[in-house]
């Protein structure tokens, strides 16, 4: 469906089932070159299982109009406004890698508003080396090719996510392309990784938080280690974990894994 968010129109996945106000609410959020689409699995299990899904491509990104988020602060007010124009009062979040970080700050600026808080593939701070910063502007494909390999435990792991014949690696490496030529007006990939870089509100962010928090960390991500979600961890007053045994992408290289950690979490 589509809603006006800050006076721009924005596209949200509703994982095939019509959006209803009486049922509780969960916001999916894409991490930096990605879109809806990275939470299809989980989405339409969620959708069909008692909640409304709102699964958005952020501003700039793919079928959302309006200039993309240049901060994890911004990118949170937005989540807020998208809750406004849903009509939800109180809604959970789920977000992987730079979307972990906007839900964890949505959840700080708004904590009355948030019931439940996932954070996949998480850490803080954040940081991107100096040489993918660089290469993210000048050399983008260069930049995702460097990413994919990062972002996966294995080159060629049994398909899980789209069927036989699925090359994961192959399928993450087209999605940002896509992603990156939505917008040509600003390079979501510079502006998305710099925003992660630049954040550094996650520990306070964290220390305001009352809701129920599930950590879902990949064992072999080598994009956000394990270790660096540890400040956010012992932060948190009502946290869990998961380990997966996965990369970065644990959408796709563990997609059932992520399903079921979401689904004992989530709790209408």
């Amino acid at each position: 469906m589509e809603l006006l968010v800050n006076g721009h129109k924005t596209f949200v996945y509703t994982g095939g089932k019509p959006f209803d106000a009486a049922k509780p609410s969960v916001v999916f959020l894409h991490g930096v070159l990605n879109d809806h689409s990275v939470w299809i699995l989980q989405t339409r299990y969620v959708a069909h299982h008692g909640w409304n899904v709102l699964a958005p491509d952020l501003p700039g990104h793919c079928r959302s109009a309006g200039a993309p988020p240049r901060s994890v602060e911004e990118a949170a007010q937005f989540v807020l406004n998208l809750l406004d124009a849903a009509g939800v009062p109180k809604a959970a979040l789920v977000g992987h890698s730079f979307g972990s970080l906007v839900a964890l700050q949505a959840a700080a600026m708004a904590p009355e508003r948030i019931s439940h808080l996932a954070l996949l593939g998480t850490a803080a701070p954040m940081k991107v080396s100096p040489a993918l910063l660089d290469s993210s502007l000048h050399q983008p494909m260069q930049a995702i090719a460097m990413v994919n390999l990062f972002s996966h435990s294995m080159l060629a792991p049994p398909p899980s996510a789209l069927g036989p014949g699925t090359w994961l690696y192959g399928g993450s490496r087209a999605l940002m392309k896509r992603v990156l030529a939505s917008n040509t007006q600003v390079n979501l990939f510079h502006t998305g990784f710099k925003a992660c870089d630049d954040y550094s509100g996650g520990e306070a962010a964290m220390d305001k938080l009352q809701c129920p928090v599930l950590f879902v960390l990949g064992k072999n991500d080598s994009m956000t280690l394990p270790r660096m979600a540890l400040p956010l961890q012992e932060r948190a007053k009502n946290g869990r974990t998961v380990l997966l045994e996965a990369g970065h992408q644990m959408m796709t290289e563990a997609p059932d894994g992520v399903l079921f950690a979401l689904r004992g979490f989530l709790q209408p």
